[in-house]
């Protein structure tokens, strides 16, 4: 007999639909939703407390959101890889996969989904994600597929990698703990990971080729309005690449970078070249041929001074007013101190008004120029030089740093995979261990962090909590079980799935599985079906978490990074989740000979 449905838990049924259908429609932003949802809930429970709590005590459940350790955990995480970013540690695997981009866009996020997948199926999935969040980003910033479009595929690939084994998510013990704790015998690490093989090779095909068309790809418009640099390079005694002839390094240099004229011969030390790319090409271009776009002399002046003053080298983009005393003057004679240029895109002119296509040509209105410096430094001169600091400031890698901050996180993923720390003390400690080794500054900690996710963790946290304390879980648990007593067993194993996955993508993973688990024993129970499979039909509705932001924490890792709204899982996600709840639920039927 279904129980009786008490106030505290029809309103948190009706406050999570109303705050479910607010991020749907995205009338309000996220962040104003997030937090009205949160006073809700603590005016609600102070003004009128549930049985035996006092107002207090709401108050604490509506807050306690922001002290959880599961945000706790996202920030560290990303704090460790803003590090990660910050010192360049992640530039080789970045190249590595860059290669495989280069050759094919849709092999290189073929080969990125494999790699995601197999690294989540031993390692938690947040820090997989956090791992490949940067390297994809910086991929899509020097020209590859938008992150867009590869982030929330990814994702996906990590959290059903993440369902393949027992130790792939803290949700899957707790399932495996609770059925252990009900009678039900171990299951082991790789019990059932050849039915997650097979459902993910289902799912492939839609991950990979249907989910980003999906998504829409701002980046791509935004990178045709780049601006392209005239510069000069001058080629060091000690670049890998001498003796290379023009046609053997345009075919290792970044596809939109150019050289303005024919190389007299093979490249050689102190030879200096004329070319053209953008911002990031130029810079990448730079790195291979190891040349330098300002005289070597400046950029390590600029570096001793930046290191000294304990402040980061920037790369600016700044464009030339009226105004400006720069107009007429070439770089020679421009006066510059404590900045170096490395480039100039020249502004559109008239077909009379010839100028040569060269860094070294008089400066002009409306021309941009690429400087290096301190960010204080490059302001100043702008305020002096009546020029405009355009957006995309970009900081040179602190590459000093790069090992060390590989080594923290390297330490903090590895102790918490093996299980012999929680991933939220060891995140905790690796962030700890960012700022104090110079990885990541203070004053920089703000760039690493997203507001709107912060709160919206909170929130989701908060309405979990609610929904499982008020009873709401309970008794939606309960009308469950009854209206399955008479399903044949494959509709009984897809409802529990369903169930659990829209519980998580609702509430909580953790919620779902404290909740689905006791039903699915009082269901195999009535039915006189095995119990496993209807456990296991528990793990893998809590792991499909796509249709939302709040669904998972990796979810909001990426709802920054891809500029995404509530309606980009929910396109994406539904679709997947209707693939893997068909598939799995009737591998487990074809398994069990149900």
């Amino acid at each position: 007999m279904l129980s009786t449905l008490t106030p505290h838990a029809a309103a948190s049924i009706l406050l999570a639909v109303l705050v479910f259908y607010a991020f749907a429609t995205e009338k309000l932003r996220v962040e104003i939703v997030s937090l009205l949802t949160i006073g809700v809930i603590a005016l609600g429970l102070y003004f009128f407390p549930m049985p035996d709590m006092v107002p207090n005590q709401g108050l604490v459940l509506a807050f306690e959101g922001f002290g959880h350790p599961a945000l706790i955990t996202i920030c560290a995480l990303m704090i460790m890889g803003r590090g990660l970013v910050v010192t360049g540690a992640l530039d080789p695997a970045a190249r590595a996969l860059r290669t495989v981009w280069r050759f094919n866009n849709q092999l290189g996020l073929l080969v990125t989904l494999l790699l995601a997948f197999g690294m989540s199926m031993m390692i938690n999935d947040t820090p997989v994600l956090v791992l490949l969040l940067p390297i994809l980003t910086q991929l899509a910033m020097q020209g590859g597929m938008p992150a867009s479009k590869t982030l929330i595929p990814v994702n996906s690939a990590v959290l059903i990698g993440g369902m393949a084994t027992t130790i792939g998510t803290s949700t899957n013990l707790l399932v495996v703990s609770i059925a252990q704790d009900l009678g039900m015998p171990a299951i082991g690490v790789f019990h059932y990971t050849h039915l997650v093989l097979i459902a993910a090779a289902v799912a492939l095909p839609y991950i990979w080729l249907v989910m980003p068309r999906l998504l829409s790809g701002t980046e791509i418009e935004q990178a045709q309005e780049r601006h392209n640099f005239l510069a000069t390079f001058r080629i060091s005694e000690t670049s890998p690449l001498l003796g290379k002839s023009q046609n053997e390094l345009a075919k290792v240099l970044p596809a939109d970078f150019r050289f303005l004229s024919e190389m007299s011969g093979p490249l050689a030390g102190s030879m200096r070249l004329s070319v053209k790319a953008p911002r990031d090409a130029l810079i990448e271009a730079a790195r291979i041929l190891g040349a330098n776009a300002a005289p070597a002399w400046l950029s390590e002046r600029l570096s001793r001074e930046a290191a000294a003053s304990r402040h980061d080298i920037v790369i600016a983009e700044l464009a030339v007013t009226n105004d400006s005393r720069l107009v007429g003057r070439t770089l020679q004679n421009a006066g510059l101190e404590g900045l170096a240029v490395l480039g100039i895109d020249q502004a559109r002119r008239f077909i009379h008004e010839y100028r040569e296509k060269t860094a070294d040509a008089p400066l002009r209105e409306g021309d941009v120029v690429l400087a290096m410096g301190t960010e204080e430094r490059l302001q100043i001169w702008a305020q002096e030089d009546a020029l405009l600091l355009l957006a995309g400031v970009k900081e040179l890698p602190r590459s000093n740093k790069a090992p060390l901050a590989l080594a923290i996180m390297a330490l903090a993923v590895g102790i918490a995979s093996f299980g012999l720390i929680p991933i939220a003390i060891t995140s905790l400690a690796g962030a700890v261990a960012m700022f104090l080794t110079g990885c990541v500054k203070f004053e920089r900690v703000g760039r690493a962090l997203s507001a709107k996710v912060i709160v919206l963790i909170a929130a989701s946290i908060a309405i979990g909590k609610l929904f499982l304390v008020s009873g709401a879980a309970d008794w939606i648990g309960q009308g469950l079980a009854q209206g399955l007593q008479y399903a044949a067993p494959a509709v009984v194993i897809a409802a529990v799935m369903l169930f659990v996955t829209v519980l998580t993508n609702f509430a909580s993973n953790a919620t779902a599985a404290a909740v689905g688990t006791p039903i699915a024993f009082a269901l195999a129970k009535q039915l006189g079906m095995p119990v496993e499979p209807l456990v296991l039909a528990v793990l893998f509705g809590c792991n499909l978490c796509y249709a939302t932001p709040v669904a998972y924490q990796t979810n909001m890792l990426i709802m920054a990074e891809g500029e995404y709204q509530f309606r980009d899982y929910m396109r994406t996600g539904v679709p997947l989740v209707l693939i893997m709840i068909t598939t799995l639920s009737t591998l487990l039927v074809w398994q069990y000979g149900l």
